[in-house]
């Protein structure tokens, strides 16, 4: 195979691709039909046309008798008045009229044919036609179902192209959420081991909040144990104090 021959098979092969792509089943149908409506249309002026020439023949045929029968009756005037050539005369003309009477009655005969023809043919299309369009509706019908069932079936199984795009969308959305929530446990917890510090200073490790609830239950044992002695005249017990809190970090500064 030569250079220019792959290279034309190669172009037909991506150009039939690209029209098989394009094209629309339910609009190659209507182009159809509109074709079958325009020639239905011309078989229709056609018969038109021949019975437009029958009648014309008709009328001649009918101006033709007249004048036969207007040369008939003037040669048996012309015999009845002695006057033979003239009667002789009036029979040839009658005749060469018989003779173009006999041309256009063959005339007509054909073009008679022909129309019966034409109007046969036109019905025989018209019913092609009616029968076509009621399987192109059919098969648009289907095709637009099978078309909408696809769509739905891509969407649901997320091969479709606007749909999949959603989806990872909301793919994407979804890991950036976990990310920060498992990001805010991270520092809470952090935090909370006292890791980190918190740079307002409105946060307690864990250690400082135990201690803190230690020498607040110890207060109020001080305490209580003070309104004992003073009910029996015994000293109190020393109280445990809380600790002092951690003076903050200097700005910038980062914890090891």
């Amino acid at each position: 195979m030569g250079l220019w021959q792959r290279f034309t098979l190669i172009f037909k092969s991506k150009a039939n691709k690209v029209l098989d792509k394009a094209e629309d089943p339910r609009e190659t149908l209507d182009y159809s039909y509109e074709k079958q409506l325009e020639l239905l249309q011309k078989v229709r002026r056609g018969v038109a046309d021949v019975a437009t020439s029958r009648k014309r023949l008709e009328l001649q045929l009918t101006q033709l008798q007249q004048q036969s029968d207007k040369l008939e009756g003037q040669a048996k005037a012309a015999l009845a008045g002695g006057r033979e050539d003239l009667a002789r005369e009036a029979l040839t003309r009658r005749s060469g009229l018989a003779t173009q009477i006999t041309d256009l009655q063959a005339q007509h005969a054909q073009l008679a044919d022909q129309e019966e023809k034409l109007v046969q043919a036109s019905q025989r299309l018209q019913a092609k036609v009616e029968s076509f369009r009621t399987k192109k509706e059919t098969i648009k019908a289907t095709y637009s179902a099978a078309e909408a069932q696809t769509k739905i079936n891509e969407a649901f199984s997320g091969i479709s192209e606007e749909l999949g795009d959603v989806g990872m969308a909301i793919q994407r959305a979804e890991d950036k959420t976990a990310q920060l929530q498992a990001r805010g446990q991270a520092i809470d917890e952090l935090l909370a081991s006292g890791a980190l510090e918190d740079a307002t200073g409105t946060s307690k490790d864990s250690i400082t909040l135990e201690l803190e609830r230690m020498a607040s239950g110890n207060d109020v044992e001080t305490q209580l144990a003070a309104l004992r002695a003073e009910v029996s005249g015994a000293a109190p017990a020393p109280a445990i104090e809380a600790p002092a809190e951690a003076p903050a970090p200097p700005a910038g500064e980062s914890q090891a």
